[in-house]
């Protein structure tokens, strides 16, 4: 049996570690556009303006500034 520390030597769980982080690190960059979105839209920014700024769907743009 192979135990923990043998496991994570494997190119498998390095590979689905990386993939991991990748992940973790695109859904912050996200939600963090998605946090600017109120605040871009109550400074004037319409939100086709914000959606191409951000480079993001203009129905999740429409969809977070309704929500707020």
């Amino acid at each position: 049996m192979f135990d923990l520390a043998e496991i994570k030597q494997t190119r498998v769980y390095q590979d689905a570690k990386q993939e991991g982080k990748l992940e973790g690190k695109l859904e912050g960059r996200l939600e963090g556009k998605l946090e600017a979105v109120p605040l871009l839209f109550q400074a004037g920014l319409s939100p086709e303006r914000i959606a191409q700024k951000l480079n993001l769907d203009l129905g999740l743009i429409e969809k977070v500034i309704s929500s707020h």
